[in-house]
């Protein structure tokens, strides 16, 4: 089995920082894309932030210039470090990876359960 495990996300004050950490565990043989997603309360779950084996990232508009998303291949993890942070940062964000495990020849996608941060005075 796989499992994704997020954590770092609780509460901060407008303009502060956080850094989110998702470890990927299991049978794991490869790990194409990883991705970082959010969901507030009464909306969509919307993609933040993208980085692709080679580390090529993409963001949301939203976080362009706050966020950066970086991953350590040795270690299947893959972070957010978010920085000046707003009040509508505040929702559940996800953690999401293409991983292929042993034995098979495919890759799947993974979710994490979620963790939340909330940016409140």
């Amino acid at each position: 089995q796989v499992q994704l495990l997020e954590s770092g996300g609780g509460l901060v004050q407008p303009g502060g920082s956080l850094r989110l950490t998702c470890e990927a565990s299991g049978s794991i043989v490869d790990i194409n894309d990883m991705a970082w997603y959010r969901q507030a309360p009464g909306k969509e779950r919307e993609l933040v932030a993208t980085i692709t084996n080679g580390d090529r990232t993409n963001y949301a508009d939203s976080v362009k210039g706050r966020f950066t998303i970086s991953r350590d291949n040795g270690k299947n993890t893959v972070y957010l470090q978010m920085n000046s942070l707003k009040p509508e940062d505040t929702a559940v964000y996800y953690c999401n990876a293409e991983i292929r495990r042993a034995p098979y020849l495919t890759y799947r996608n993974y979710w994490g359960q979620g963790t939340q941060v909330t940016v409140s005075s």
